[in-house]
């Protein structure tokens, strides 16, 4: 089975030994994403709700560029430093799809990199 690297400038580079996606088998694995905007490397975090519009651009963007949208996502998984977020994450979040939301889990984390209070991974299948 081939592995392909996924990795676009419209995203955060990694900040870290790994690739922002990789598609394998059909399907396209999201690194979890943090707040951090990819034209500055700045940090978009003024508020919870910005931090979480600015993860689903980052997922946005690689889904994107691997020719997806948000219709291909089958599963993700949010991290919050606090489970006192999760509706205003939760109401972010679901703008970015059109009513057929994929399969999630979200959990309460003791920290995130750069201590932002919200990463957000991804499961699509490829087209």
């Amino acid at each position: 089975m081939q592995k392909n690297i996924i990795n676009t400038e419209k995203a955060p580079a990694p900040i870290g030994p790994y690739s922002q996606a990789v598609s394998v088998g059909g399907m396209l694995f999201i690194s979890g994403q943090i707040c951090i905007d990819p034209a500055t490397g700045e940090l978009v975090n003024k508020n919870v709700q910005e931090e979480a519009e600015q993860v689903m651009k980052n997922l946005s963007a690689i889904l994107s560029h691997a020719g997806l949208g948000f219709d291909a996502v089958i599963k993700t998984s949010i991290f919050l430093t606090s489970m006192n977020d999760f509706p205003l994450v939760n109401e972010v979040y679901g703008k970015f799809f059109d009513g057929s939301y994929p399969a999630r889990e979200t959990v309460a984390v003791s920290a995130l990199p750069k201590l932002v209070n919200v990463e957000i991974s991804m499961i699509a299948a490829l087209k």
